[in-house]
C-alpha cells in the first residue's frame, strides 16, 4: 500500500511521522508522572510506527502512472479493517459494561475496570471506533464513485485514517486510565482534541478537494449528507470542548462553560452528534449502498433532498429537550421540545424512501441477507425517529427520563439503525475492494444477521420494560405522601432486565465477530481473474 505512493508522497509521510513522534514525546517529558506522560509514549510510539514502515519503502521503485487511472482504495480498505476491530473492541466493552449492572463483582476489584471507565471506553469505541471509521471509509468511496473522480491526493487520506484511529486510542486509554472532561458523553483530553481538529480539518479539505475534480456535474445527495456531518461535527466539537488546560504538563483542563450554559452547550453538541454523526452520515451511507445493493434508483430524488434541509435545520434546534424539568428556561425547552415533534416529518421521509426504493426489489430482500441488513436498519431510523420525537414531548419525558427507557432507545437508533446499515455497507464493499466476487460465507452473513436481529430485539424490549418500571416506581406515592419505593428497591427490580440485556448485546457481540471473520476470509480468498475485475469495479450510481 504503501508502495504505491511516489517518492515524495513518502518523503511528506515521513516529515508528518517524525512530527507526530517528536510532539509525542515532547508531551511525555512535559507529562513526566502525569497520564500525560503515558499519551506521550503512545503518541511517539504510533509516529515511530508508520515512520518505520515509510522508511522501509524507501528504496521501493517509483510508481507508474497508469494508477492515477482508477480511483485510490488502499485507505478504504484499511479503513474496513480498523472499523471491523473497534466493532469488536467496542461491543465486547459494551457487554463486559452490560453484565457490570447485573454482576458488580465482575470488575475484579481493578480501577481500570471500573463501570465508570468501562462505559465511556465503550462508547467511544463504539461511536467514534466502528462508527467513526465506517464513515470516513464509506465516505472515500462513495465520493470518489459519485463524482467519477480520484482522490486529490494519497497523503491527505491516511493522514485522516491513521490520526483519527490515533485520537480513538488516546481517547479510549485516557478513559483507562481515569482521564475525562465533566461531560455526558466523558470527552477525552485537551490535546487529543487539538489533535482531531487538525485532523477534521483535512478530512473536511480532502472531501472538498474531490468534489471540485469531480467529472459528473450532479453532487449525488449522498455527499450532501456526508459534508454536513463533516462540517457540523467540526463546528460541534470545536465550541462543546473549549477548555483551558491546568498547565501544558497536565492533562486536566477545565470548561469554560458552567452551570446551566455548559449543559446547553453539552446537550446542542449531544444532540446533533446524534443528529450529524450517527444520522446524517449514516443517511449517506443508505443513500448509496441500499439502492446500489438492491438495483433499483433512489424512490424520489427530490424527496431525499427535502428530507437532507428538513434534517439539517431543525435538528439543530432539538438538543434543549434533554433539559426539561431543569433550571433551563422554560421557552428553550419548549423550543426543543417543538423542533423535536416537527423533526420526525423529514426523519421519516428518509425512511421512507429507503423502504419505497425496495418496491420490485422485495425478493432480492428475501433472498440477499446484505440488502435485508439495510431494510432493517430503515426500520430501525423510521421507529427510533419516532420514539425520539415522542419521549422529548414534556409530559413524557417526565416518566422516561434518567430511566433505562432512554438507554434503549439510544440502542435501537444505534444497533437497528447505525449498526445495521454499517453491516449491510461493508458486506458490499469488502468483496469490491478486494476484488473478490462475493462475500466469503452467505450462510454466515445470514447467521450475523440473524444474531444481531434477537440482539437488538431483546436489549430494547429489555430497557423498555425496565424503564417503564423504574419511571413508575420513582413517582409511586403512598397515602401519607411519601415514596413508596425507595431507590434500592427499584434497581432490584431491574436485575431480570439487566440480566436480559447482557444477553442481547452478547447475541449482537457474536453476530459481530462471526462479521469480522467472514470479512477476514473474504480478503483472504482468491481474487478474481483479471478478466472480470472490470465487471466487478464497475459502480452503480443510483439516481442516474
Amino acid at each position: 500500500m504503501i508502495a504505491q505512493l511516489t517518492t515524495t508522497e513518502r518523503q511528506i509521510g515521513l516529515v508528518l511521522a517524525l512530527i507526530v513522534t517528536l510532539l509525542g514525546a515532547a508531551l511525555g517529558l512535559a507529562g513526566r508522572h502525569d497520564v500525560l506522560a503515558y499519551h506521550g509514549l503512545l503518541i511517539a510510539a504510533f509516529g515511530a510506527v508508520v515512520a518505520i514502515a515509510i522508511l522501509r519503502q524507501m528504496d521501493r521503485p517509483e510508481p507508474g502512472e497508469e494508477r492515477l487511472s482508477e480511483y485510490y482504495d488502499d485507505p478504504i480498505r484499511v479503513g474496513i479493517v480498523l472499523t471491523m476491530v473497534w466493532a469488536i473492541f467496542g461491543m465486547f466493552v459494551g457487554v463486559w459494561v452490560s453484565a457490570l449492572l447485573a454482576w458488580p463483582e465482575l470488575t475484579f476489584d481493578a480501577a481500570w475496570a471500573s463501570f465508570g471507565r468501562l462505559r465511556p471506553a465503550h462508547t467511544t469505541g463504539v461511536i467514534f471506533g466502528f462508527g467513526g471509521n465506517a464513515l470516513i471509509t464509506t465516505s472515500l468511496h462513495v465520493v470518489q464513485r459519485t463524482s467519477r473522480a480520484r482522490l486529490p491526493d494519497q497523503v491527505s487520506p491516511w493522514f485522516v485514517l491513521l490520526g483519527y484511529n490515533l485520537f480513538c486510542l488516546l481517547a479510549v486509554s485516557g478513559y483507562f486510565l481515569g482521564i475525562t472532561q465533566s461531560k455526558e458523553y466523558a470527552e477525552p483530553e485537551w490535546y487529543a482534541d487539538i489533535w482531531l481538529v487538525i485532523v477534521w480539518v483535512a478530512y473536511f479539505l480532502l472531501y472538498i478537494r474531490t468534489l471540485a475534480r469531480r467529472k459528473e456535474p450532479h453532487i449525488y445527495v449522498a455527499n450532501w449528507y456526508y459534508m454536513a456531518f463533516i462540517l457540523v461535527v467540526a463546528m460541534l466539537h470545536i465550541v462543546n470542548n473549549l477548555a483551558l488546560p491546568v498547565s501544558l504538563g497536565s492533562a486536566k483542563a477545565y470548561s469554560v462553560f458552567a452551570g446551566v450554559q455548559d449543559a446547553m452547550t453539552q446537550w446542542w453538541y449531544g444532540h446533533n452528534a446524534v443528529a450529524f454523526f450517527l444520522t446524517a452520515g449514516f443517511l449517506g451511507m443508505m443513500y448509496y449502498y441500499l439502492p446500489k445493493r438492491a438495483e433499483r434508483p433512489i424512490y424520489s430524488y427530490r424527496l431525499s433532498i427535502i428530507s437532507f434541509w428538513g434534517i439539517t435545520f431543525i435538528y439543530m434546534w432539538a438538543g434543549s429537550h434533554h433539559l426539561h424539568y431543569t433550571a433551563l428556561p422554560q421557552w428553550v425547552q419548549t423550543l426543543g421540545m417543538t423542533f423535536s415533534v416537527v423533526l420526525l416529518v423529514p426523519s421519516w421521509a428518509s425512511a421512507g424512501n429507503a423502504l419505497l426504493t425496495l418496491n420490485g426489489a422485495w425478493h432480492k430482500v428475501r433472498d440477499d441477507a446484505t440488502l435485508r441488513f439495510m431494510m432493517v436498519a430503515a426500520v430501525f431510523y423510521g421507529l427510533s425517529t419516532f420514539e425520539g420525537s415522542f419521549l422529548a414531548i414534556r409530559a413524557v419525558n417526565s416518566l422516561s427520563h434518567y430511566t433505562d427507557w432512554t438507554v434503549g432507545h439510544v440502542h435501537a437508533g444505534a444497533l437497528g439503525w447505525v449498526a445495521m446499515i454499517t453491516f449491510g455497507a461493508l458486506y458490499t464493499l469488502a468483496p469490491a475492494m478486494w476484488k473478490r466476487d462475493r462475500i466469503y460465507s452467505a450462510t454466515l452473513v445470514e447467521v450475523h444477521f440473524w444474531c444481531a436481529v434477537i440482539g437488538t430485539l431483546i436489549y430494547v424490549f429489555a430497557m423498555w420494560n425496565s424503564g417503564i418500571v423504574q419511571g413508575l416506581m420513582w413517582r409511586t406515592y403512598n397515602d401519607s405522601g411519601t415514596l413508596t419505593y425507595s431507590f434500592i428497591e427499584s434497581l432490584v427490580a431491574m436485575h431480570p432486565y439487566y440480566i436480559a440485556r447482557t444477553v442481547g448485546g452478547l447475541f449482537f457481540f457474536v453476530g459481530a465477530a462471526v462479521g469480522a471473520y467472514n470479512i477476514y476470509m473474504t480478503i483472504r480468498h482468491e481474487p478474481l481473474p483479471a478478466s472480470a475485475r472490470l465487471g466487478a469495479a464497475r459502480s452503480f450510481v443510483p439516481g442516474e
